[in-house]
């Protein structure tokens, strides 16, 4: 070849080599550098374009999708930081990871995230199938979570010795007793010991351990150190274990016969899936109050799964439910009974003593349909139209919401939301922006103290507005609670201008006693 041709050839080889052209034949692929992945506090920070070598680098990852204006996710931080340690401390391979929703559109978007927070499961770097988080807010109950999805989520027992001491170390202890544990029966009971976190779980198929405690087929045995000590759940024969049937039958007979109510029990009592509970209040601090819990225990047996029995200590930190229920601390000794799923309230008719006796008396009284539901209200305030924004009770609700000359605004508030209270000053601007116009009604209404019959509330705070003209038309606000929005929703006859994008939707808050199954969270 011409010298002079020679060289421009080489030159122009050479560079398509350095312009990405690709290795020469033979020559093995370069791999791209791993994106290093930053840490806060334990927790790896993930973002588009670090996701896929966290989950290269690490075969089980939780990862908590978060917004920095979130109030949930402000909460959650300081108990996922602590879980983080826990699983450090003692090496575990799971790790604890979370994206800014916001900054990474791209993310939230992949993995079809709705609100905040929201936190996902990834196994051996499968990005395409997470697993939801379903478990506990705090520090302990996420480590547990992880824990079980790690190892075993029950222990194998081989003999009695073993048995006995699982069963003696736990207060709620539950063993499956299979004879195959190769059956698909074992595997739903595992499943579901991955997910019940406050009991412990054992198997075995050792027939001394079926002889030793009385079984002759497939059982889930319950065993706690209260009540009645055991409980049995035959796995039936033809259709197998159902996990929802076994899981509701633990829930049920792994509480007490009497729950009392605290900050630690309420999720379970609102998770039982009992919707007819039966309220105690008294005031712990007193004996004659405290004598009144025995026939209270020995009412509750007959109607175990059916209504549940729950002692709300008046002097301990439980305003909320005596509020909820309309009550004063002063009015202790009393019953209460309430079904969870109408939100429908009863009280006795004659105010008698609390006895075994009375308190059958009454359940049978309102589970037959004998007694009339209550509605809360306050009475109506003397100045309640004086200010711009209105106050609305009970008692005056339906005359004023339902004005067909005017077009009503209103808030149901509960006086301890953060909603509520961050949206306040929207609220009265708003109400005096509107004061001299006739046909529009800014107004609000306390709804823990306040109750509506078929219009319940069950998130804080709903915004609602009532049109002027007849058919008693409802619509409800779930935009952004800013002045300027609010302006644009009233000029616009109730409706937003098409263009005007959605912001932040009315947001149940998870204080409210028959909110308490529902882990809060922010939608986007």
């Amino acid at each position: 070849m011409d010298g002079q041709f020679l060289l421009p050839l080489l030159l122009l080889l050479g560079a398509s080599v350095l312009w990405g052209q690709g290795p020469g034949p033979g020559e093995p692929e370069e791999e791209p550098p791993e994106e290093e992945v930053p840490e806060e506090d334990g927790i790896l920070v993930l973002s588009q374009r670090n996701l896929g070598s966290a989950l290269r680098k690490h075969r089980s990852l939780l990862v908590q999708f978060y917004a920095p204006w979130c109030g949930h996710c402000k909460a959650l931080a300081p108990e996922y930081s602590k879980a983080a340690a826990l699983l450090a401390a003692e090496s575990a391979e799971a790790r604890l990871a979370k994206v800014d929703g916001p900054a990474e559109a791209e993310l939230t978007k992949e993995f079809a995230v709705t609100e905040y927070p929201t936190l996902k499961f990834f196994r051996d770097g499968n990005r395409t199938h997470p697993e939801e988080y379903s478990g506990p807010r705090e520090a302990n109950g996420i480590a547990e979570w992880l824990r079980r999805r790690l190892g075993p989520s029950a222990t194998r027992l081989e003999d009695e010795e073993g048995a006995q001491a699982l069963i003696d170390g736990r207060d709620v202890v539950v063993i499956g007793f299979f004879q195959d544990l190769q059956d698909e029966d074992v595997a739903t009971f595992l499943a579901l010991a991955q997910g019940a976190l406050d009991m412990t779980f054992g198997l075995t198929d050792q027939p001394k351990l079926f002889q030793k405690f009385g079984l002759t087929k497939d059982t889930v045995v319950l065993f706690k150190k209260f009540d009645e000590g055991r409980a049995d759940f035959p796995v039936d024969e033809e259709l197998g274990l159902d996990q929802g049937d076994l899981s509701h039958f633990l829930l049920m007979h792994s509480m007490h016969l009497v729950t009392e109510f605290n900050s630690q029990t309420s999720p379970k009592i609102f998770a039982a899936r009992i919707l007819n509970h039966l309220l105690l209040f008294v005031n712990q601090t007193l004996a004659q109050h405290r004598e009144l819990l025995v026939g209270f225990g020995e009412a509750a047996p007959p109607f175990r799964g059916q209504v549940l029995f729950v002692v709300v200590d008046v002097g301990a930190d439980n305003d909320h439910v005596l509020q909820y229920f309309g009550l004063k601390a002063k009015e202790a000794p009393t019953l209460r009974f309430i079904n969870i799923e109408t939100t429908k309230k009863y009280a006795p008719v004659d105010g008698g003593p609390v006895t075994a006796a009375s308190i059958t008396t009454f359940c049978h009284a309102v589970l037959g349909g004998h007694v009339k539901p209550y509605l809360l209200s306050q009475e109506v305030p003397p100045d309640w139209d004086q200010r711009p924004v209105k106050t609305l009770v009970g008692k005056n609700f339906e005359q004023v919401a339902f004005d067909e000359t005017k077009n009503v605004f209103i808030k149901f508030y509960a006086p301890w939301c953060t909603h509520c209270k961050d949206m306040a000053a929207a609220w009265e601007a708003l109400a005096e922006k509107y004061k001299d116009h006739e046909d529009i009604i800014i107004a609000e209404l306390d709804a823990t103290a306040n109750e509506l019959e078929g219009f319940p509330v069950h998130g804080f705070p709903t915004l609602k507005y009532f049109p002027a003209g007849p058919g008693r038309k409802v619509i409800e606000y779930k935009s952004t609670r800013d002045l300027e929005t609010f302006s644009k929703f009233l000029d616009n006859g109730g409706k937003l201008p098409a263009e005007e994008p959605a912001g932040e939707p009315t947001a149940p808050d998870p204080e409210t006693p028959a909110n308490s199954t529902t882990e809060p969270k922010e939608e986007l």
